[in-house]
């Protein structure tokens, strides 16, 4: 029996499904659309709820103005804007129209902005910003890009013939990667890419369209469009957007709108679990977390508190989703589950590196042939992630092998040693790097998120002192107010680094 049977519904079986059955994203959204056209399909403060009707002609109209304006399948668009039904629509519309979508990171200062014009050379942007709108335009130089508001507001023009034509091995998205080091690449995903993989989800989590998603994370990232707005639109469910994430914000949307489901990342879980209110995620279906490891000890805290066992689960802006814990089984803490329908699993011998193959798992970098060529292993998409398998199957993320220290010749995996300490009870968050060292090649050195107090150096080296082999321990341990993150709480390590320099 292939390992991801585990996640299909009861009845079904793996040679009952087939992920690519629609053949693109628009395929599989417009049959859903058509199967129920009064379906509140996304909302947002300002518009309320849409419906999948409402969604499908205004989509249409924005297609037809992007046709007018000389767009045709394979031209890039760039958007950069806070979530809302006008940007779902102007998504939706590029996505429907054969072109690829650029989502770009809102948090994006000019020489980022900058380098992703450059390297994508986009035809059109989409922006809430005037001034990203500037850095755009400058950017691109001679090159004419047009920039639009997210209400596309440009003359319209009739119902483009190519609507719709796409097919599984046509371009989708290129998304940039978060560049938590170094500077970012750009994924080129298919629609194959992107409907497997929302496809296995509405399969592993039982995604239906009863559910309704709360969503506070931003659509410029995997997560909050791939996986949450993609995932909405191919169950044929509805999504709740809101333009970021705050405890009174998320738990007011979830009651008021009777949430069934909420996806988070661990800061936001975090913080859900320290306000005292967790018993408000009783109504749930289904919490989810991603994009960054959740501690073990608040996966027990929010389940104790709420009556939700999370599901952890484990993707790449690479390959969309890889692995989750099971909806009916056991979920794991400090785990992310098993493979999920259509992905292949391994690890690599004398590495332990997280090798994937699947209909999920992208072509390969924009314009970066030789990267791609060091990402793929005799045809395996190599993660650069590093795991363990227990025996039952359910995968570990052990850390990232280019955040291995070697230390007196010993490797150490940051990952092992940040759980160790965040067992304290003070400890907010901590992120381990190394440092170069004249004696030892590099030190293991502990950042903590928290002022010190009652919290001290010696308080932490004890707990890894009984925790971790000698190698592995701290050898200094920095208190910082903050620990810096990117847009979706993931702590960039190059950044930590310059911290304690």
């Amino acid at each position: 029996m292939t390992p991801w049977a585990a996640h299909l519904p009861p009845g079904l079986a793996p040679d009952d499904v087939h992920l690519l059955a629609a053949a693109s994203l628009p395929g599989s959204w417009t049959a859903r659309w058509a199967a129920d056209p009064a379906h509140p399909t996304v909302h947002d403060d300002r518009e309320g709820w849409i419906t999948a009707d409402e969604l499908e002609h205004r989509s249409r109209a924005v297609a037809g103005r992007l046709a007018h304006a000389g767009l045709v399948p394979g031209e890039r668009v760039l958007i950069s804007a806070a979530a809302s039904v006008e940007l779902v629509v102007a998504h939706v519309a590029a996505i429907r129209l054969g072109l690829v979508v650029i989502p770009a990171n809102t948090g994006y200062l000019e020489r980022e902005v900058a380098h992703i014009v450059t390297d994508a050379a986009p035809s059109l942007a989409v922006v809430d910003d005037e001034e990203r709108g500037r850095w755009i335009a400058a950017a691109a130089g001679d090159r004419e890009v047009l920039v639009v508001g997210t209400d596309v507001a440009i003359p319209d023009g009739p119902d483009p013939a190519w609507l719709d034509g796409v097919g599984s091995d046509d371009p989708a998205i290129l998304a940039y990667t978060s560049g938590t080091t170094g500077s970012p690449k750009g994924a080129l995903l298919s629609h194959g890419n992107l409907l497997s993989s929302a496809e296995a989800l509405r399969l592993a989590w039982r995604w239906s369209p009863d559910d309704r998603l709360v969503l506070p994370l931003p659509l410029f990232h995997m997560h909050g469009l791939g996986v949450g707005l993609h995932g909405t639109l191919t169950a044929g469910a509805s999504v709740v957007l809101r333009r970021g994430f705050e405890v009174a914000d998320t738990l007011g949307a979830i009651g008021e709108h009777q949430a069934t489901l909420f996806f988070g990342v661990p800061t936001m879980w975090s913080r859900l679990a320290s306000s005292g209110r967790l018993d408000e995620l009783r109504a749930l279906r289904l919490g989810v977390s991603g994009s960054a490891p959740l501690a073990a000890a608040l996966h027990e805290e929010i389940t104790a508190g709420s009556g939700q066992r999370l599901i952890e689960r484990y993707g790449m802006t690479e390959t969309v989703m890889n692995v989750s814990n099971p909806y009916d089984g056991d979920r794991r803490p400090g785990t992310v589950g098993l493979p999920l329908p259509g992905v292949d699993l391994r690890l690599a011998e004398g590495t332990d590196e997280i090798l994937l193959q699947g209909p999920n798992v992208f072509s390969g970098y924009w314009q970066r042939p030789e990267a791609t060529a060091e990402t793929f292993v005799d045809g395996w998409f190599a993660t650069g992630d590093v795991g363990a398998l227990d025996g039952d199957g359910y995968l570990r993320i052990v850390g990232r092998r280019k955040e291995l220290i070697i230390s007196g010749g010993y490797n150490v995996y940051p990952r092992e040693v940040e759980d160790v300490l965040r067992a304290h009870g003070d400890v907010i968050d901590v992120a381990v790097v190394g440092l170069p060292h004249p004696d030892w090649g590099e030190q293991v050195i502990a950042v903590v998120e928290g002022a010190p107090g009652p919290t001290s150096e010696a308080d932490l080296l004890a707990l890894a002192t009984a925790g971790l082999a000698a190698y592995k321990r701290p050898k200094r341990v920095v208190f910082v107010e903050a620990l810096p993150r990117n847009a979706l709480g993931k702590v960039v390590k190059g950044d930590v680094v310059d911290q304690v320099r």
